[in-house]
């Protein structure tokens, strides 16, 4: 089974400034968000992105915030009940999900659109939890419930097909 980029959305869980710090190689899971969210502009892939409890754990990151096309602020750990799936664009069921905790708001999250006939894809080099094995723990329980675990190169390449893809360059520069 293959993400197709017409048929998928983006979702970044919780990369907020307050929380970042806290998240084992969190600078890599900003950076790696990042990319994902730059590539699927380019490929227009439509880019969401959740917070919680902004009040107190702040907005998400700017290099995240701005590459977004609409923010969901939530308070459930699984963003679904506070509104996630009436924000996803229409005929899009292709999830390609990344941010944090692993363990917590991102797994839930994902276990929640499996739940509701989404196909899920976790982008392990992009998330993270303020302990490794409680991460390798959720990555596990997810590909046991039938997420796909890939990387963001797998998610770019997946994406555009093939090398004469209009923005392979551009995608290129972006990864290496």
């Amino acid at each position: 089974m293959l993400m197709k980029s017409e048929q998928s959305t983006l979702l970044l869980i919780d990369v907020q400034e307050k929380l970042m710090p806290a998240i084992i190689h969190g600078r890599d899971v900003i950076n790696q968000c990042v990319t994902l969210a730059t590539i699927a502009g380019l490929l227009e892939v439509p880019v969401l992105a959740t917070e919680q409890l902004p009040e107190k754990l702040g907005p998400n990151v700017e290099g995240v915030k701005e590459l977004c096309l609409h923010t969901l602020a939530k308070y459930h750990f699984d963003a679904c009940p506070d509104g996630l799936v009436e924000h996803l664009p229409e005929g899009r069921q292709q999830i390609v999900i990344a941010g944090c905790e692993t363990h917590v708001c991102m797994m839930q999250t994902a276990l929640s659109l499996l739940d509701a006939g989404y196909k899920v894809w976790v982008v392990a080099d992009a998330t993270g939890s303020r302990n490794e094995f409680d991460r390798d723990v959720a990555l596990d329980r997810l590909s046991n419930s039938g997420a796909r675990i890939v990387t963001t190169e797998m998610v770019a390449f997946e994406w555009m097909r093939h090398c004469k893809h209009p923005a392979f360059r551009d995608v290129q520069m972006l990864i290496k």
